[in-house]
């Protein structure tokens, strides 16, 4: 990839991203959810609908809490366990006072609905 393209794709993307890969980590960020919004991102690193959700919500100004299927499964479990949302990959959820307030999954998942949700 020339320096150029490689500028403007890292110039558009805003987000923060946070791998977790423990259930502890978790926890702490459903805590962490009662002072301010938490976004948590279920994303698959061989599927190519994935990697076009990951493009759209790199584009949300927040910090975007990762969980890589390929490497915390039991992570994601976790989440759908304690929020009751069944799992898709890719999907990103929203959590305010440690429950979730927004979810969406595959190509309805979009910057701008996370941001609204961040305020």
């Amino acid at each position: 990839m020339r320096l150029a393209a490689r500028a403007v794709i890292l110039k558009s993307m805003k987000a923060n991203f946070i791998e977790i890969n423990s259930g502890a980590e978790l926890d702490k960020l459903f805590d962490e959810s009662n002072e301010k919004p938490v976004v948590l991102f279920k994303h698959s690193l061989t599927c190519p609908i994935s990697a076009g959700v990951y493009q759209e919500i790199s584009g949300a100004t927040a910090d975007i809490h990762i969980v890589v299927m390929q490497h915390a499964r039991d992570v994601s479990n976790k989440i759908a366990e304690r929020t009751g949302i069944r799992h898709e990959s890719p999907q990103a959820i929203v959590l305010k006072n440690g429950k979730p307030v927004y979810h969406a999954s595959h190509y309805d998942v979009t910057a701008g609905d996370v941001e609204s949700y961040l305020k």
